[in-house]
């Protein structure tokens, strides 16, 4: 047996063991309590980095202590597969990406085997499996029938020379993030998801998930954005027709002195007149190529041009020119803005940069604005004026008013309006989710009928990284026949958005081996919702949300019931080196690899949850990673010291101990309390580890020359190990069975504490005079409040404060405090 710790040695043998006994294999089980663990899965890329460690090791802590309690815990991993970098590596390397991913995903599990985690790998999928894109498939057609999938002509992101279409995310500084060229906006046919369907209810639950972050939950209410307001039209000069716009702000309507259209508007060509044309179509070109976040920012240049054409101001009756404005976009309210630029301050800095008027029409209490000498827009709350009837009414009461008005008027209808916007799903490259849909000339859109299930991304494809999608120059794959007519037809070439596979993963998770469909509705109900979901807060708008809404999708499909994907929500912080995110790009990455070879998985694990709480940011630190190797060290020396001690000790009852050894007890037992409540209650792992490391001191120090002593160390070693295995399962799992335990560790329940071993002997008392304090005192556990309060009061350091004064009251707090009050 080895005395010396050699983490290779013990991480093997654990973790083969692990795999053989097929330990975290789980089924369902109704005589126990679910607990369905997940982390967010990785994009394969070719080998993990310490934020996975971080990520991975904190869900595996909370993983092997359910277990511990005795929850039936599933704690799955698999691989979000599809996507552009593989298509840039089959283009560099020469090879296909499938081979790459599959390459990818066979190195990367043998990096997560070595830091044992106890993952149920019998559940493993990786989404460009087709057994997985299949059922993904038929759930898009599905939709399709109902309405939920569309297909629309849309302004997007184009790259001109990957000729694909690029989400926000993957327009860096106004070029594409996979070759730098300029990006640019153009008009396509995209399919659509409508998840707008679901905006009410995905807003209304933000107030229904406890278990999530309140910054999330912000985040995913801002994105969704609902808005109350009016509808109001805005009749054209010299035309019958009108422009709609929506506005949260009818109280200003008086004070709308032009209109700003999104350069995008479909009415912007039909609205310019031909001595502008020139200048619009300069401008419009111009806007195409800015990124559409950077539109809407605060400090963006607010740009416009004038359109040549007018309209009516439908209160006021005042001509008011139309204007195509840089920061106006069609993907809010109706892509028109009635702009006042006197309680806006975007119209406000446009008015004031194009000489445009400024009317207004909210004065401050007390104060009377100038537009002449305005600095800024006035936006709060004031009294109306130049309003004509609602002269005099608050602004925040106007709004209905107005509104009212407006609707008798027939010239606006009150109306809820959402920032959110259906999701468009179309991708124009191979390595993604065919969409199973067949274009033929005499019926239109056809459904790939579910018999021809899968459409299977053929193999024999050419990776040049030029001239859009490979799927489109394949004949084999592009050209079929009509299922319906029998007459030659195309097929769709795009590919689904990425963010679809990974939008209902942990479903699949619940019956991954599922032949005749994508959910079993037994097994997915037992397991589902998950219970704690962890993962980067940057996903918070775009996959979080996705996922809730594809959930609430299948539940309407009847393929679930549950309402809500993740009960509880972590979101884990970054690991910072020298300041800055690990990179590659800066140069700061540490190679878990390395780490792991060097110190054991073991160490690498303990450090990257001591250093600092799951929700903050780790700073990286050598000599922290050194303090844990050493730790672990200390703890596997106290075992093996004390191993013939507990080995020969005698059974004795321990809740009768006395002196030394209940004081050494009561150390171990407060300990056992407070590692729990910190795991379960507030996932607090570096105070945890810091109580242990603590208790390791202790019983360090303790040398006892009594019969008893044997007892007391072999608990006390015993509920040690038991404590550290959540964090360090191959060393406490070694120990445990050199300690004499025929059980593993990760088949063993969690210690509890005697609620009697964690009570003090002796308590010390603060005592306060008018809440300050004096003097401090120790008394027997237990007593009672009147010998407390005459130790007080003739307490020697409290005399001088209480002398010659009258003794109002005095408050006391059994073992803790007598405040003694003095008038």
């Amino acid at each position: 047996m080895d005395q010396k710790y050699n983490p290779r040695n013990v991480e093997d043998k654990w973790q083969q063991h692990w795999e053989e006994a097929k330990t975290f294999a789980v089924t369902e089980d109704r005589e126990k309590q679910k607990y369905y663990l997940l982390e967010m899965f990785p994009y394969p890329s070719g080998r993990i980095h310490m934020g996975h460690v971080r990520n991975y090791s904190i869900g595996d802590v909370i993983g092997r202590f359910k277990r511990m309690r005795g929850f039936n815990v599933l704690h799955p991993m698999g691989w979000d597969a599809f996507g552009m970098p593989a298509e840039n590596a089959a283009i560099q390397n020469k090879s296909h990406p499938a081979k790459w991913t599959y390459e990818n995903i066979a190195y990367m599990r043998g990096q997560l085997k070595k830091m044992g985690l106890s993952y149920d790998w019998g559940r493993e999928l990786a989404t460009c499996d087709v057994e997985y894109y299949r059922w993904e498939q038929k759930i898009f057609l599905q939709m399709y029938e109902k309405g939920l999938a569309y297909k629309k002509t849309s302004f997007v992101n184009w790259c001109p020379k990957c000729e694909t279409v690029l989400a926000n995310e993957q327009v860096e500084d106004g070029g594409c993030w996979r070759c730098d060229s300029e990006v640019n906006q153009k008009e396509l046919d995209q399919w659509f998801f409508r998840i707008t369907d679901y905006a009410e209810e995905l807003l209304e639950w933000t107030n229904r998930l406890p278990g999530w972050p309140e910054r999330v939950l912000v985040m995913q209410r801002n994105w969704i954005g609902k808005s109350f307001g009016c509808e109001i039209e805005f009749p054209l000069e010299g035309n019958a027709d009108a422009i709609k716009v929506f506005t949260t702000r009818q109280d200003t309507v008086y004070g709308a002195t032009f209109m700003s259209l999104a350069p995008e508007h479909p009415r912007a060509e039909e609205l310019t007149t031909p001595d502008r044309k020139e200048e619009v179509d300069a401008f419009i070109e111009k806007v195409k190529k800015t990124d559409r976040i950077k539109r809407t920012a605060e400090d963006f240049e607010k740009e416009g041009v004038f359109t040549g054409s007018y309209c009516i101001n439908p209160l006021t009756k005042a001509h008011m020119p139309i204007y195509l404005a840089n920061f106006v976009l069609m993907d809010y309210g109706t892509g028109a803005v009635m702009a006042v630029p006197t309680h806006d301050q975007r119209d406000f800095e446009f008015a004031r940069k194009y000489a445009l008027p400024l009317q207004v029409v909210i004065q401050p209490e007390g104060e009377t604005l100038d537009p002449l000498s305005m600095a800024a827009a006035f936006t709060e709350v004031g009294i109306l004026t130049n309003s004509s009837q609602f002269d005099g009414l608050r602004s925040d009461s106007a709004k209905e008013a107005i509104a009212d008005f407006l609707e008798q008027e027939g010239i606006g209808k009150k109306t809820v309006n959402f920032r959110l916007r259906d999701w468009g799903i179309s991708r124009q490259r191979y390595w993604g989710n065919p969409i199973p849909i067949i274009y033929c000339k005499a019926c239109g859109v056809v459904p790939v009928p579910d018999q021809d299930l899968p459409v299977r991304l053929p193999m024999d494809v050419e990776f040049t990284g030029e001239g859009g999608s490979p799927l489109a120059k394949i004949d084999s794959f592009i050209n079929v026949t009509c299922p319906l007519c029998g007459q030659p037809a195309r097929r769709e070439a795009d590919t689904m958005d990425t963010f679809v596979q990974s939008s209902w993963y942990f479903l699949r998770y619940c019956c991954p081996d599922l032949l005749d469909g994508p959910l079993d509705s037994e097994r997915v109900d037992y397991w589902m919702s998950v219970d704690q979901y962890i993962g980067g807060i940057e996903h918070a708008v775009m996959h979080l949300l996705y996922a809730r809404f594809f959930t609430k999708v299948l539940r309407d499909l009847g393929y679930i019931t549950c309402d809500e994907p993740f009960t509880k929500l972590l979101t884990q912080g970054m690991v910072i080196k020298d300041g800055a995110k690990m990179s590659k790009s800066k140069g700061n990455v540490v190679d878990p690899n390395g780490l792991i070879d060097r110190y054991g998985a073991d160490t690498a694990r303990l450090f990257s949850l001591f250093a600092a709480p799951p929700e903050k940011d780790l700073d990286w630190s050598d000599q922290g990673v050194d303090g844990s190797f050493r730790f672990l060290n200390r703890v596997w020396k106290l075992v093996h010291d004390r191993l013939d001690l507990i080995n020969n000790s005698k059974t004795v009852n321990l809740s009768a101990l006395t002196g030394e050894e209940r004081t050494l007890r009561r150390a171990v037992h407060k300990t056992i309390r407070k590692v729990t409540e910190d795991i379960e209650e507030r996932f607090h792992f570096n105070t945890a580890i810091a109580a242990v490391m603590e208790l390791l001191n202790v019983l360090q120090g303790a040398e006892l020359a009594t019969p008893q002593y044997g007892a007391v160390m072999k608990e006390a070693l015993g509920s040690l190990v038991q404590m550290l295995a959540p964090f360090v399962p191959h060393i406490t799992e070694e120990l445990w069975q050199r300690m004499g335990h025929h059980t593993p560790l990760s088949e063993t329940p969690w210690p509890d504490y005697d609620r009697e071993a964690v009570v003090d002997d002796e308590a010390l008392v603060v005592i306060q005079v008018n809440g300050k304090l004096r003097s401090k005192f120790t008394v027997p556990a237990g007593t009672d409040e009147e010998t407390m309060k005459s130790i007080a009061l003739a307490d020697e350091k409290v005399l001088p404060f209480i002398e010659g004064k009258q003794v109002r009251k005095v408050i006391c707090i059994p073992g803790k405090l007598v405040n003694i009050v003095v008038g």
